[in-house]
């Protein structure tokens, strides 16, 4: 399993269930990722997107607590332990975790590989991707050249858990 996710210098992921950062090259950099595989999210993250609605050429594995939302076009799962049943006979590869904050926490320890564009800015956040420089296992496998659009300075990063 993967995850993906864009942050700030200081790990910062949204405001107001928004992302904080439109990079074009980083969207273009998920759908080319996610596009074709299985996408583990929450219910606020799938409301986030445009209409409410799924993305396309995706399978969306939607976390909720509430047991009577029901939308249309993904599955919902009421336990981390039924979508990691969902995703086991699936190759690995193709599972990507795309949040929120809460999401991104609690299935971390089952991501091998961590996509993040790390932006050089820090604008308010209200949800944070927890700090994969201090977190346990893991280390930065790779660092790309900094690139920049609209003012902002961004790289792409990978990073890999040691402890799967």
């Amino acid at each position: 399993m993967n995850c993906i996710a864009a942050v700030s210098s200081d790990w910062g992921l949204g405001k107001d269930n928004d992302l904080l950062f439109h990079i074009s090259e980083d969207m273009k950099f998920f759908r080319k990722m996610t596009a074709g595989g299985t996408v583990i999210l929450g219910r606020k993250t799938l409301e986030s997107f445009p209409g409410g609605k799924p993305l396309p050429k995706r399978r969306h594995l939607v976390l909720s607590r509430n047991r009577d939302w029901h939308p249309e076009g993904v599955e919902v799962y009421h336990s981390v332990e039924d979508i990691l049943a969902a995703v086991q006979p699936l190759p690995e590869e193709n599972v990507w975790v795309i949040g929120g904050a809460e999401i991104y926490r609690l299935f971390l320890p089952w991501c091998r590989t961590a996509w993040i564009t790390r932006v050089d800015a820090a604008p308010e956040a209200d949800v944070w991707f927890p700090d994969l420089g201090k977190a346990k296992g893991w280390v930065l496998e790779e660092e790309g050249m900094p690139q920049e659009e609209g003012g902002l300075r961004y790289r792409f990063c990978r990073y890999r858990n040691t402890l799967l």
